[in-house]
């Protein structure tokens, strides 16, 4: 079956290769610089606190900005606040909001907005993905799940121009959460007048350096230079088009032919290719990310701790990374990759380091023993996106199971399909990556916690995984945090709470005449940092 798959990538890549594009590159209006991306998803929304996909905060991060903001190095920077500082017990921080800033409408952005947007994240009828990352701030949790009003948020407006935050524990990294684009402002002004209709071209206003200018599903969002950000002057590009492009080799002849400038991702196994053909596009970073599987506990099979134990061993991560990908993923027998800050690392799955021989004959045991053999085999669906990669992945886990008696099909949806899925629990087992919202292992661990939410994709439930989680929040020493979190991690492999298959490693393609663009953990790119050569 593997030189099957690998058989099927080439012919995949070859007859992507064969099709003709004729979209070509836009008008760029005279006097102007313009900046044309290609995403690999279409976004389903553009509303801050609404926002799921890895595309959309692309998007809206050149909309949008929070209290900080991403360096070139995407490193917390100030952003809407200029200074920040908190109390001795790490209970109160005190933002200090620019005076300059204004929505592109002209109107003040106040610390009254800030507000706004982190009650429109935790209302329950926006039923946010992202809701539990403010569970940080006093009264989140409570006011999230229908027990509290919006006005009992720890979160207040001292004066237009000083936010206080009032945390449920300390939480030194919350510089790098207040980037993340649910932690955004909310325009209260238009949002009350057009409610969801408000993030729609002609209403849409952002306190960013670009302003939303048109948006046709299927082809573009066109974003203009915002006169009113408040560092207008030192943006390059006027105007930026996000062309969604899930045909990775499509993208990849567009950047040739200089119809696009860059692309934030491309298939693994063409970076040789790449390297040979387009000398100085390629980037890659080490990144803090995990492509995982998740087993959805509503599965009678997979409530089976052996059943997702065999599951789990019996996937050959080294033939994923070495021969299936080959562009520096590392296979993974852990959740939270390596280089997370503030992280001694060191947890496995009880059974990494054993050959994968000895890891199939173990899982035919384990399967037998929950009553599963040739002649009642394991039957599951594997649910994904529909891009070439994902197709690939699959497969292989496919094959892999196959090896031990499972009988796996196959079903791939669009990306925003495939995760509303997801957040539905519309599926037996899901392929997913998850990228580090903020620099911390919590952001991988959190995932986990049995009040997360939709994004705990398999409902994954310990108490005393949570206990542990709940005990490092409290934990001020930052050594002692990590060691308790990563007693976390370990107590979740030893349950197969997840799936880690391997460590991502991001990939881009930008025109070398594009300078600014840094490399990055995070893989952040906002494009005011952005300049032609």
């Amino acid at each position: 079956m593997r030189p099957l798959i690998l058989a099927c990538l080439a012919i995949l890549g070859f007859a992507l290769a064969g099709c003709q594009d004729k979209v070509r590159r836009p008008a760029c209006p005279a006097g102007q610089r313009c900046f044309e991306f290609g995403l690999d998803l279409e976004p389903a929304t553009l509303d801050p606190q609404k926002a799921n996909l890895i595309s959309e905060s692309w998007v809206i991060g050149d909309l949008m900005m929070g209290l900080t903001t991403e360096a070139p190095d995407a490193s917390p920077a100030p952003g809407g606040a200029t200074s920040w500082e908190t109390s001795p017990d790490g209970l109160v921080w005190t933002f200090h909001l620019r005076r300059d800033a204004r929505w592109s409408d002209g109107v003040p952005v106040t610390a009254d907005d800030y507000v706004f947007g982190l009650q429109r994240l935790l209302d329950p009828k926006i039923a946010s993905i992202y809701a539990y990352l403010a569970y940080v701030i006093e009264g989140g949790q409570a006011i999230s799940e229908g027990k509290a009003a919006p006005s009992t948020l720890g979160a207040k407006a001292l004066d237009p121009y000083t936010l206080q935050l009032k945390l449920a524990h300390p939480a030194p990294y919350l510089p790098e959460l207040t980037k993340h684009q649910s932690f955004y402002p909310a325009p209260r002004h238009v949002v009350e007048k057009y409610g969801d209709k408000w993030v729609t071209p002609g209403r849409y206003v952002s306190n960013g350096p670009y302003r939303l200018v048109s948006w046709r599903l299927g082809d573009h969002i066109g974003l203009a230079k915002n006169p009113a950000f408040f560092d207008a002057a030192h943006v390059c590009f006027d105007r930026v088009d996000y062309f969604a492009t899930p045909d990775a080799i499509s993208v990849e002849r567009r950047i040739q032919r200089g119809e696009l400038d860059a692309t934030n991702t491309f298939l693994s196994n063409r970076i040789t290719r790449l390297r040979s053909v387009m000398p100085g596009y390629v980037r890659t970073h080490t990144s803090l990310a995990t492509l995982y599987m998740s087993f959805n506990r509503a599965v009678p099979a997979l409530q089976d701790l052996r059943v997702r134990r065999a599951l789990s061993q019996a996937v050959d991560r080294e033939f994923i990374t070495g021969k299936l990908l080959r562009a520096g993923q590392q296979p993974a027998y852990a959740f939270v990759p390596p280089g997370v800050a503030n992280y001694p690392g060191g947890a496995r799955t009880v059974w990494a380091g054993r050959p994968l021989t000895a890891r199939q004959a173990e899982a035919r045991t384990l399967l037998a023993q929950a009553g599963y053999s040739p002649g009642r085999p394991l039957k599951l669906e594997i649910k994904t996106t529909n891009n070439p990669e994902s197709l690939l992945l699959a497969q292989a886990v496919q094959a892999d199971w196959r090896a031990i008696g499972v009988d796996a099909s196959l079903v791939q949806n669009d990306g925003p399909v495939a995760f509303s899925a997801y957040a539905n629990r519309d599926f037996q087992v899901g392929m997913m990556v998850w990228y580090a919202d903020f620099n911390d292992p919590m952001t991988f661990l959190g995932l986990l916690k049995s009040d997360t939410g939709a994004q705990n994709y398999g409902d994954y439930r310990n108490p005393a995984y949570d206990a542990l989680l709940d005990a490092a929040d409290r934990e001020a020493d930052a050594a002692r945090r990590g060691q308790i979190l990563a007693r976390a991690e370990r107590l979740m492999l030893a349950d197969e709470g997840t799936v880690p298959i391997d460590f991502t490693v991001n990939r881009a393609l930008v025109n070398p005449r594009i300078t600014g663009w840094v490399d990055n953990a995070e893989n952040f790119h906002r494009t005011r940092w952005l300049c032609p050569r």
